[in-house]
């Protein structure tokens, strides 16, 4: 249970004080700020459209397992197989069955959180098969081996200089090579990928109930090719990804673009239903849905909590933190990091070991004011540190420190008692925690209270 906290806080105290991380993030985050604005202009009522998401959010969560078979019955009849997946080894084994099956040697995998989620890459490798990442953000990742840094840009804490340096130490490039250089550089060494592969792994941002098919959204195309040159296609998605109609798409997915990249919409946005029928020129021969629980049944089962599955993965609560701006998204030490990852990771995982992330917010609220679909992200932060406490997650000291603050609240005269000499050495001495990384706290000689009664008398 202290592990992960002690490992957060190392990773977060070194972060916050690297003056040329914060310089990076802050012009990549600055570029998104200064774009999203206009993707919204698309938007008759930014605030409607997020409730009517939101609201349709809520009908296929409070109806998941529903819409799930109904997903499960219509895929399966275009020839589609579904795998429904309880945790990360049955995700896993699930995928190492079908790769024995297909003499597999060589995966493509396009951009998906679910497979950083289960470490994928690593139990493929660790199984003498070779993982590629195909979006240029996440190869550029598995080169420095490094995890995603953010959701939707995996490297968005690398400068141009970082990456040219990265692809002459791995690539053999051009040290001072241009961007446009760099992307014609990965895109070379990645077609030659595409055609060994056996298979290809893609995510998916929506599963469609009513059709049977997964969406996806990219601006690459590497997902496309990932999905469709390989003989065998297999999707992993978290169960939480449903929506009950394709027309629903035309809500989510300007949605998505915008609040993720500011977009109005992504480059290519691509619905597939099944693996490749007689008479159809390309696609896989083979098509396999997995789909993962991984601990989202505990949220669903939580009233309090089951708001955040409401979440179609835009980011925009991550570039939105004063926290994560500081403290870059692999201080976190987990696979979602930002506000959202802190509220899911604690419910997925463990609340005891996990529950610090949820402290590590300025509850300033920033987050629920972008959020694409009104998740109440400040509320459920909150939600989570009752829930910990209720749990006994609290340390000794801890819940007495509160105590007596609350007897204190309550009782006017002992707030009075204590004058602003022993406020202050209570807070910067007996609290040692506080100055630690703050200045001291001076409190006045007499409270708003006293002075009050003083001028003015119990009126």
């Amino acid at each position: 249970m202290i592990e992960a906290s002690l490992n957060f806080i190392a990773k977060s105290t070194i972060k916050a004080a690297d003056k040329e991380h914060r310089r990076k993030i802050n012009f990549n985050i600055g570029k998104y700020n200064a774009v999203v604005p206009q993707g919204k202009q698309q938007f008759t009522d930014e605030h409607l459209i997020r409730e009517k998401a939101k609201n349709l959010k809520w009908r296929a969560i409070e109806s998941l397992d529903k819409q799930l078979e109904h997903f499960e019955a219509t895929i399966s009849k275009r020839g589609a197989k579904v795998i429904w997946a309880e945790d990360t080894n049955q995700a896993l084994e699930a995928i190492k069955q079908i790769c024995e099956e297909k003499q597999c040697k060589m995966v493509v995998k396009s951009k998906s959180m679910v497979t950083e989620e289960i470490h994928l890459n690593a139990f493929l490798e660790k199984n003498g098969i070779e993982s590629v990442e195909t979006d240029l953000g996440e190869y550029i990742q598995q080169l420095d081996g490094e995890p995603p840094y953010h959701i939707v840009t995996p490297a968005m804490h690398k400068s141009k200089e970082d990456v040219a340096k990265l692809f002459a130490e791995t690539l053999g490039t051009d040290p001072k090579a241009t961007p446009e250089e760099l992307t014609l550089t990965a895109r070379k060494e990645l077609r030659q990928k595409y055609v060994q592969a056996e298979v290809g792994i893609t995510g998916a941002n929506f599963i469609i109930a009513d059709i049977g098919g997964i969406a996806v959204t990219e601006n690459e195309g590497n997902a496309r090719l990932s999905c469709a040159l390989p003989k065998t296609h297999i999707v992993i998605v978290g169960i939480e990804k449903i929506i009950p109609s394709m027309t629903d798409l035309a809500l989510f997915w300007p949605l998505l673009a915008t609040f993720g990249t500011g977009q109005k919409v992504t480059v290519y946005n691509t619905i597939i239903t099944g693996p490749r029928k007689e008479g159809e020129t390309d696609g896989p021969d083979d098509m396999y849905v997995i789909l993962l629980d991984n601990g989202r049944t505990n949220i669903l089962a939580n009233e309090k909590q089951r708001e955040s599955l409401y979440c179609i993965r835009c980011g925009a609560c991550l570039n939105a933190c004063p926290v994560y701006k500081n403290i870059g998204g692999h201080s976190y030490g987990t696979t979602y990091s930002g506000p959202i990852g802190s509220i899911i990771t604690p419910q997925m995982k463990d609340l005891g070991e996990w529950k610090h992330l949820s402290y590590a917010s300025s509850l300033c609220g920033n987050c629920t004011e972008v959020c694409a679909v009104k998740i109440n992200l400040h509320e459920l932060l909150l939600e989570n540190r009752k829930e910990s406490v209720e749990k006994g997650y609290s340390n000794f000291n801890e819940r007495m420190a509160w105590k007596m603050w609350k007897q204190g609240m309550l009782r006017r005269k002992w707030m009075n008692m204590a004058g602003g000499s022993t406020k202050g050495w209570i807070v910067n001495t007996l609290v040692k925690g506080w100055t630690a990384h703050r200045g001291k706290l001076d409190f006045p000689k007499k409270s708003f209270n006293q002075l009050w009664r003083e001028k003015y008398g119990n009126r």
